[in-house]
């Protein structure tokens, strides 16, 4: 090869040394002059393999983000509604625990206000035994004791204080206490009340002492009348 021929195959290298860049019309630096290379020169061109490849691999991984992204919010939101309705839920179980807990307590109240209102009345019982002795000689009859006697009473009533047990009426063994028992017990009925019994509401304070009698036949009535007929005749 001939000096000339190996002068002509060397790379042709041209400095652009204008001042003024044709394509962005900006005043370049003395530093910013560009080398201009031979485009046959195939070994200063890059391939465009690479570059291709990066456009590629940025669509793939824009494709790919874009396909999290997307299913991402879905996720939170089933999530945070998964929460919502297990917080519901625990809400909605203390209100009925607090409920329940409201009418536990309104009731423990009021059943320890009828055992305090029983209690009291329960002591009362015997003045008002004494009242009814005295009553019965006739010392309520008339004075000031005729009218304390009174105001108990009305007071008693008022609280829910209920007498009961009264000659004739139908035995009971639940309200009534039997000491002394006349006939066989077919048909029982109080015949004499020894002590009064009182309840309060469903509670009963005190049973009523009483005797009980077989309650009479239809014959016993009959023959009873005739016995009146024939005394009154005479």
């Amino acid at each position: 090869m001939t000096e000339r021929e190996a002068r002509d195959q060397e790379p042709v290298t041209i400095t652009d040394k204008r001042k003024i860049d044709p394509q962005t019309g900006t005043v370049r630096s003395s530093d910013a002059e560009q080398e201009v290379v031979d485009p046959a020169d195939s070994s200063a061109v890059p391939t465009g393999t690479a570059e291709g490849d990066a456009p590629a691999q940025v669509a793939d991984e824009d494709t790919s983000a874009g396909v999290d992204v997307g299913e991402a919010p879905f996720e939170e939101l089933a999530r945070v509604a998964a929460q919502l309705e297990e917080r519901t839920t625990d809400l909605q179980r203390l209100q009925a625990q607090f409920a329940n807990y409201k009418r536990r307590v309104a009731r423990d109240e009021q059943l320890a206000a009828e055992a305090a209102r029983a209690k009291v009345l329960t002591e009362l019982l015997t003045v008002l035994d004494d009242l009814e002795r005295a009553r019965a000689h006739g010392d309520l009859d008339s004075g000031p004791l005729k009218s304390v006697a009174d105001k108990l009473q009305t007071v008693l009533v008022g609280q829910g204080l209920v007498p009961f047990g009264a000659e004739g009426e139908d035995f009971d063994p639940e309200l009534h206490e039997a000491v002394q028992h006349e006939g066989d017990g077919a048909d029982p009925v109080i015949g004499m009340v020894l002590r009064q019994g009182y309840s309060l509401g469903d509670r009963v304070l005190r049973h009523a002492m009483v005797s009980v009698v077989d309650r009479p036949s239809s014959q016993d009535k009959a023959d009873a009348d005739v016995s009146v007929s024939s005394a009154e005749e005479d």
